[in-house]
């Protein structure tokens, strides 16, 4: 899909053809359509005969985008392009959006701050509310070696650009980065116009715009997700009336296992959402 700016997303289209619906899907933090939760999602939604297309964030698709910059968790332009893209591709479908971590941050953020969301209803998963907080979170126990494994993976994806273009980014000083406001500092938001990286979880943190939400909206959430503390997860009173939260004691971070053995695991997200998209079907048609 061109972008104005020249640049490029790379949508997977998935499942049915069917025309009278659509579920667009939004990955997390170095996802893409090939992330686990996308595939148990999307094979869960043709099971309905519910089609879903996977936006990709620039250049996480596999192959680099065309400019220096990147994206980010309040990046909700493209988030719009791509919607405006599915309602003339599939001008009589009902559409939706599923977004998980990073990409729900975004999703409810666009909510938010769009009192038209182009959106039948919408649910996002595992969301880092506040950015600080999760930043923070991740320096800290084994979650650092989650935050090793994603700064790695951001490190890769500029040098892979680098082999196509130059790139402003100062490669002595990335290669320094170890945590993720060392990498938002020097990466995320000089490439995006903030003006470091506490300027930019305080413009792009989901959690303040919840209580704006018009659009019918399914929060799911772990508190044992190890991604952020429960401090991060905002009360009943900074949600607003179209807005349900699924808090759940236990969970991690987009997994969601139940099972009376660790040998037969049961992914209750993956019956949970399905329901909730057909659930709002049901609505959306008045039956």
């Amino acid at each position: 899909m061109e972008l104005p700016d020249g640049d490029f997303l790379d949508l997977d289209w998935l499942g049915p053809a069917a025309a009278d619906c659509l579920v667009v899907v939004l990955h997390g933090l170095e996802g893409s359509s090939s992330s686990h939760y996308v595939r148990a999602l999307a094979h869960n939604l043709a099971a309905f005969d519910i089609p879903s297309v996977v936006m990709h964030q620039r250049g996480c698709s596999g192959e680099p985008n065309r400019l220096a910059r990147f994206y980010h968790g309040g990046e909700t332009r493209d988030l719009r392009r791509v919607l405006e893209h599915c309602r003339r591709q599939r001008p009589d479908a009902r559409l939706y959006a599923v977004g998980f971590s990073l990409g729900g941050n975004i999703l409810l953020k666009w909510l938010g701050e769009s009192p038209d969301s182009l959106l039948d209803a919408a649910a996002a998963v595992s969301v880092p509310f506040r950015l600080d907080l999760g930043a923070q979170r991740l320096e800290h126990g084994l979650s650092r070696l989650y935050q090793a494994h994603l700064v790695n993976g951001m490190k890769r994806s500029v040098d892979r650009k680098r082999r196509r273009m130059p790139h402003p980014v100062d490669r002595r000083a990335l290669s320094r980065c170890r945590t993720f406001e060392e990498i938002d500092t020097c990466l995320t938001a000089p490439l995006h116009g903030f003006r470091d990286a506490r300027d930019y979880y305080a413009r792009s943190s989901c959690r303040r715009f919840l209580a704006s939400i018009h659009t019918p909206t399914l929060i799911v959430h772990s508190l044992d997700d190890p991604f952020m503390t429960p401090a991060a997860v905002p009360g009943e009173e900074e949600l607003s009336s179209a807005v349900t939260m699924e808090l759940s004691p236990r969970g991690g971070h987009c997994g969601f296992v139940a099972g009376a053995t660790p040998f037969q695991p049961r992914y209750w997200l993956d019956r949970r959402l399905p329901e909730f998209i057909r659930s709002r079907m049901g609505n959306d048609t008045g039956t």
